[in-house]
């Protein structure tokens, strides 16, 4: 009688392990005759549409622009204002993150944002009364990307939210971002609770007008975001999910300012405590300091650079130079990583956010790196984050010399996620995030890694193609 599965499971395993290191390393540490392999996975797209690109006489030229643009692009900080006043804004639309979404289609964590932005701002009187005017069609909902915003995680902006205002000093550019509430039950999170909306009130009443009078105040002398995101790379961070040394720089910068507006001593402690206990703080004016650049190289004909990446936790879009503001989707993928608490992996939402927009720039996951501490927050080891920025300059562009990191000799961040290279080589773009929980409600359950669809890229080099063949 011939042993059951040719005896396969008549001696110890031997194994073959392709990827990150983590993978192989656990299962050594069980005892397991692990070999490991150099290997990647195959390249994507129809070859007739990457000879087209290939072909194109206009791509290295374009790209070449693209890329100048992203380079020069400046980041000051020049005002905070209500979203109403600034991305006229009418009173019942709500900005979110990614690719365009109704409600039939959106996930838990973005259902529960818009539903706490609803009660936030006076239009419902119950969870029950925002979900039926929602489903009813009585809000209009809209990426944020298309008002020139951001949000992280589900990225809900109303209309009574201040945002950061944000200038291109170089290319003329304005971006915009909501503040940032810190971590945990937070609306972008998905929670809608009492605390959250508290929260919100506070931030609508005492924050945001200290805050606008305090940077208005440096009129003469803005504040220079990008070159605080710069210095965070210096020091431990890489501008996605570790912003502790942003954030302490901002609140530095700002301080002296705030501690001068003419509001009540008790405000101006509860503004100052509630900054320098928000790690991630920082995050939201990074985001429009990326978006900033990317959009300064939008309408390039030719050019294949990835302008966005955005998640709505059901679909992930990106847009191209080439395309304008053509969305190419496809399934959130749900991220790899460390749960908060009692939750697990059942428990994560996929993939949601336009905080991808840092690794659209450059920072992010593609300068792990960096801040090889992050391991501890996103999962995997200090080599996987060396091995990941490594990899990412195989997809880009260029190098981003003002975002130099340390270890890496002060080499410039890869920058210009390029469609063409991402389909030949067949990795696809690193992602570091936070992961919400899936239940409407839940707030954050851990943080993690992720990457795009291939269908994504797949698309984009399609549209590319054909709008080679037809300049």
């Amino acid at each position: 009688m011939s042993e059951p599965l040719g005896g396969l499971l008549s001696a110890p395993p031997a194994i073959v392990a392709a990827g990150v290191d983590v993978f192989s390393e656990a299962l050594r540490a069980q005892g397991a005759d692990v070999h490991d392999v150099d290997w990647r996975p195959p390249g994507f797209g129809d070859p007739a549409d990457l000879a087209a690109l290939t072909l194109d006489t206009r791509r290295a030229a374009a790209n070449r622009t693209a890329v100048e643009r992203v380079l020069a692009a400046g980041s000051h900080l020049v005002d905070v204002r209500p979203a109403r006043e600034v991305l006229d804004l009418p009173e019942r639309t709500l900005l979110h993150a990614g690719p365009p979404i109704g409600w039939a289609d959106a996930s838990g964590p973005l259902r529960g944002a818009l539903i706490g932005a609803c009660l936030f701002e006076g239009w419902a009187s119950s969870a029950e009364d925002a979900e039926r005017i929602l489903a009813a069609g009585e809000i209009t909902l809209d990426p944020c990307h298309h008002h020139s915003a951001v949000g992280p995680m589900a990225g809900v902006t109303s209309p009574s939210m201040w945002l950061w205002c944000l200038a291109d000093p170089v290319n003329g550019g304005r971006a915009f971002c909501n503040l940032n509430e810190g971590l945990g039950k937070v609306l972008r999170m998905g929670a809608y609770n009492d605390e959250v909306l508290t929260r919100l009130a506070w931030m609508r009443d005492v924050l945001g007008p200290v805050l606008a009078a305090a940077v208005r105040s440096r009129a003469d002398e803005p504040m220079d975001v990008k070159a605080v995101l710069a210095q965070m790379l210096q020091m431990g961070d890489e501008g996605h999910n570790r912003n502790r040394a942003g954030s302490l720089m901002a609140l530095r910068e700002l301080s002296p300012a705030i501690v001068a507006v003419d509001a009540p001593s008790s405000d101006i402690a509860a503004v100052l405590r509630f900054i320098g206990g928000n790690e991630h703080f920082f995050l939201n004016l990074g985001m429009p300091t990326a978006k900033l650049a990317m959009d300064a190289a939008r309408d390039v004909p030719g050019a294949t650079m990835v302008t966005v990446m955005a998640r709505n936790g059901t679909e992930f879009g990106i847009q191209t130079a080439g395309t304008g503001d053509r969305w190419f989707t496809g399934p959130a993928q749900t991220p790899v990583g460390l749960f908060l608490g009692d939750y697990g992996p059942d428990d994560a939402n996929p993939d949601i956010g336009d905080s991808a927009i840092m690794e659209t720039y450059g920072v992010g996951g593609f300068s792990m790196a960096a801040a090889p501490a992050i391991v501890r927050f996103v999962g995997g080891t200090v080599p996987d984050a060396l091995a990941t920025t490594e990899r990412m300059y195989q997809l880009t562009l260029a190098e981003n010399p003002a975002m130099a990191i340390p270890i890496l000799g002060f080499r410039g961040s890869p920058t210009g996620i390029d469609v063409v290279k991402v389909a030949r080589t067949g990795w696809l773009p690193q992602i570091n995030t936070g992961m919400a929980g899936r239940v409407a409600g839940t707030g954050q359950v851990g943080a993690g890694l992720v990457q795009p669809p291939q269908e994504c890229f797949g698309q984009a080099l399609r549209a590319l193609a054909e709008e080679t063949r037809t300049a």
